[in-house]
């Protein structure tokens, strides 16, 4: 950079509104590219904001820490985003409860499979118990999933990275695949999402169907109580092999 433009750019660091402003920004050129490429699941805006922040973070050379002391108040949203999806999941609520029976086996199913899965390929790569424990609760949403893994004596802060990969590639991968397994009801496909890639998954579920949405939102909740029972059981079972 020249001296004018290091100049303003210090000045602009220092400045919470930057990384705020920075932030939307990132997500609405997302958000554009994604519809003018027709809403493809691989063009996902999470994907395409994370991908410009970090490169923009990379190149000036910004500490993440300097980032998020002004990006914050997005992550203090996402907690009233949270409780905002019991919205829609309460204009499904005759559906849910029809549903009851089918949602009970399949987060059993699906929260095992993805502790399961994960564990088991990354222990046949020889993967270390720290990173294991890590691991397992990739598919839970973010606050619960760290105070699982540190709990099982993993890193917190590698479980965060990892849920969130889980969740961007679980929202671009989970609907091409879905359409592959000629998974067409929009509960089961909603409720698949929502297990295996939590927020972020739910987040692209409800921009395609409500009711997708409403089984997604549901099924990122009832994974975090399943893993948050089952994984510490299994990993007792684990270490004692």
């Amino acid at each position: 950079m020249t001296d004018p433009l290091a100049e303003i750019w210090v000045y602009l660091s220092a400045s919470p509104l930057a990384a705020l402003t920075l932030t939307l920004v990132a997500y609405q050129a997302g958000l554009a590219l994604s519809r003018r490429l027709g809403g493809h699941p691989l063009a996902n805006p999470v994907l395409i904001a994370v991908a410009l922040i970090s490169g923009l973070l990379l190149v000036s050379g910004t500490d993440y820490a300097v980032y998020f002391d002004g990006a914050q108040f997005v992550h203090f949203l996402l907690g009233p985003a949270t409780v905002a999806l019991a919205l829609p999941l309460y204009r499904q609520l005759a559906t849910v409860r029809r549903s009851a029976l089918a949602i009970g086996v399949s987060l059993i199913a699906g929260s095992l499979c993805a502790i399961l899965s994960a564990v088991g390929i990354a222990w046949a790569m020889g993967a270390g118990a720290q990173t294991l424990a890590s691991l397992a609760p990739k598919s839970v949403t973010a606050p619960v999933a760290m105070g699982i893994a540190e709990a099982l004596g993993g890193l917190p802060s590698l479980t965060a990275v990892l849920v969130i990969l889980t969740g961007i590639l679980g929202a671009a991968l989970g609907p091409p695949l879905l359409d592959l397994l000629r998974v067409r009801d929009w509960r089961a496909r909603g409720f698949a999402i929502g297990v295996a890639a939590h927020g972020i998954g739910t987040a692209r579920a409800l921009q395609v169907n409500e009711t997708a949405g409403a089984f997604a939102g549901l099924a990122m909740g009832l994974n975090a109580i399943a893993t948050a029972i089952l994984l510490p059981l299994l990993w007792q079972l684990f270490v004692s092999l």
